[in-house]
């Protein structure tokens, strides 16, 4: 079948079965292999996007219900300013390692601070919730997402 779907602000017509997962389609389909495949089962978040601002698993979304939809992905997060930051941020506080997990950090990161720009610690926590990185550096994506915080409180977005 044929399915149109609109990936960083392009729109794109594939050609796939309905339920193939986003995520094959955003990797072999569309060539954006900054989504990664970790476990296929919506638990490490390494295949995490946003569709319509909302932060989903794109492993277990399938194509035919992505029609419509507003998809972004970490090679179309930096695209907006708070996306730009994060990733400045994320370059500032040293955070990747291995970078595989990384993508997925920083959109769940965007969306914590697109939805709550002044996190408590147990928000940031929240939101890391079933993001597994396995290098280990949790205290600089959380040091990022702060840093990323006080920016957005100085310009007095709350």
């Amino acid at each position: 079948m044929s399915y149109t779907i609109r990936v960083n602000g392009t729109e794109h017509t594939v050609q796939a079965e309905g339920d193939t997962p986003l995520l094959w389609v955003l990797r072999e389909l569309l060539d954006m292999p900054g989504t990664k495949y970790g476990c296929g089962s919506g638990l490490c978040g390494a295949c995490a996007v946003h569709v319509n601002g909302a932060l989903m698993l794109s492993c277990a979304l399938p194509l035919e219900a992505m029609v419509g939809m507003d998809i972004v992905t970490i090679e179309g997060i930096g695209a907006t300013e708070l996306g730009r930051e994060v990733q400045e941020a994320w370059l500032a506080h040293d955070v990747p390692q291995c970078g595989y997990c990384q993508g997925g950090q920083i959109l769940a990161a965007t969306a914590l601070l697109a939805k709550t720009p002044q996190p408590t610690e147990a928000q940031i926590e929240a939101a890391l919730r079933g993001h597994l990185c396995r290098c280990g550096t949790y205290p600089r994506i959380r040091a990022a997402i702060g840093s990323v915080a006080g920016q957005l409180a100085r310009r007095g977005e709350s």
